[in-house]
């Protein structure tokens, strides 16, 4: 019997391409370079299985492609408004995604990212880097201390409560959160957590904003310059969400205004492309998408993906079918 093929776009990690490699006839990304529009198009009418990233933007017209031979499009990683929900419902195609896996890892780098915003450190390594430093001073580079301090979450999911979990035991952070539903009791009272009414009362209350909503066109520029004018002007946004749910015009003004005291991102309108103002801004923070980049989560998010093709593929439901 003919194995399934399948075909992945980017490099995945050593162990679990070895474990297509054993199940499938598989076509591997050694190059790692991204695939265009027409190579997607022709993955979808040769492949029976296509296992795209975050990063590939699986249009409609992509997914329009006459002749299609794949039933199935199995993302790696958490997040799928890379492809068009719709289209590929339209199309009968089915989507998984890889959700529960990297839940800590990208929690940590939202502390990571709190914590060098906080502290400036970005700058402080420049410093060092550039052979600027001349020693300790009483007032060089003073920040915010972060124990004790007032943390607002939008949105509070799985990674949200994580990242209040380090930080209300770690650092004894007050947790503040806005989400549309309401989180079980106990998560609420172990974090001794406090639930706000509407974002503009988080955003004026807190020392630090974390986001953790899901992207599109419902949260597109949810952070704009109103909403940005709200918060202290000693406060920090950290943004390990999406990046278009923040304005990246407003939040590079309020930071070379004032408005706020500074930011850590890991994500980017647009990326890999980054609006070249805050390459000229000190105070925020920049991580090139580092969320789940450990060794363990992305191993996770390839075997999520492959337990999903495999169930496809027997006749059962996906356990992260997304549509």
């Amino acid at each position: 019997m003919s194995k399934q093929k399948v075909i992945v776009t980017r490099k995945w990690p050593a162990e679990v391409e070895a474990q297509l490699k054993d199940l499938y006839d598989v076509h591997l990304n050694e190059s790692d370079i991204p695939m265009s529009a027409d190579e997607l198009k022709c993955a979808l009418q040769t492949a029976d299985a296509l296992l795209p990233t975050v990063t590939d933007q699986i249009t409609a017209d992509i997914l329009s492609v006459e002749n299609k031979r794949a039933k199935i499009i199995g993302n790696f990683g958490v997040g799928y408004n890379n492809i068009d929900i719709n289209a590929a419902k339209a199309q009968g195609l089915v989507v998984t995604n890889t959700p529960h896996v990297l839940t800590d890892c990208t929690a940590d780098i939202a502390m990571l990212l709190l914590l060098m915003s906080a502290r400036r450190a970005s700058e402080g390594e420049r410093l060092i880097r550039n052979k600027k430093w001349t020693g300790w001073k009483p007032t060089q580079l003073i920040g915010q201390k972060v124990t004790g301090k007032i943390l607002g979450l939008i949105g509070f999911g799985r990674i949200a409560q994580a990242m209040a979990k380090k930080a209300h035991h770690g650092f004894g952070m007050k947790i503040l959160f806005y989400a549309p539903s309401q989180p079980a009791q106990n998560i609420v009272e172990d974090l001794q957590a406090t639930r706000c009414e509407t974002l503009e009362e988080l955003l004026s209350e807190a020392n630090f904003v974390s986001l953790h909503c899901p992207g599109g066109e419902a949260t597109r520029h949810l952070i704009n310059e109103q909403r940005l004018k709200l918060m202290r002007p000693s406060a920090h946004l950290i943004n390990t969400a999406r990046g278009d749910v923040v304005d990246s015009k407003a939040l590079i003004k309020a930071l070379k205004e004032g408005w706020i005291a500074g930011a850590g991102l890991d994500v980017y309108e647009g990326e890999p492309a980054i609006d070249p103002g805050f390459l000229e801004l000190d105070n925020v923070a920049l991580l090139p998408h580092l969320g789940s980049a450990t060794e363990e989560t992305r191993v996770a998010m390839g075997n999520r993906v492959l337990a999903n093709i495999a169930a496809f593929f027997a006749g059962e439901e996906p356990g992260d079918r997304v549509v």
